[in-house]
């Protein structure tokens, strides 16, 4: 391996966001954390089920994922749900809040992972779903599984 290369592990994935957003980009940011929410991660006690991702004085901020506090903390622990800054360049920055400010779009954290030392976050521009894009989904998805069980099928025979 090169030295430039970086071991990624994954934390948590938002899988109701791919259900009930269509993901148009995605994005990495880096994240501002307290150590007991580090700790707390590594042991994979989070939920981005309503968490979304906010611009507050040309700043990212990642809104309502719930970091659980660390089981061994001192009266020092960190609060559950406080917002947390995300972290970007400003380029990168201005271009998604354009991009936010057309109607229909939202930034939804995907995933959570480390990326070596540091915490990451998976950032999607989405669009919400309507009740029939998610049945046409979930319509596709059953049809590519029929399909794989009668190909299991015919290739045992």
């Amino acid at each position: 391996m090169s030295e430039t290369s970086e071991t990624i592990r994954n934390i948590t994935r938002n899988k109701k966001a791919y259900h009930d957003y269509f993901v148009d980009e995605e994005y990495e940011a880096g994240m501002v954390l307290l150590g007991t929410e580090v700790k707390s991660l590594r042991d994979g006690k989070i939920s981005l089920t309503d968490a979304y991702a906010r611009f507050d004085n040309n700043e990212l901020y990642l809104v309502n994922a719930h970091i659980s506090p660390y089981d061994h903390g001192t009266h020092a622990n960190h609060e559950p749900d406080r917002p947390r800054k995300l972290l970007m360049h400003r380029r990168e920055l201005n271009r998604l809040q354009n991009k936010v400010n057309i109607a229909g779009h939202t930034l939804i954290p995907l995933q959570l992972y480390f990326k070596g030392s540091h915490v990451k976050c998976k950032i999607g521009l989405c669009r919400g779903k309507k009740l029939f894009d998610k049945r046409e989904t979930i319509r596709k998805r059953e049809h590519a599984r029929e399909i794989a069980r009668n190909h299991a099928r015919n290739w045992r025979k």
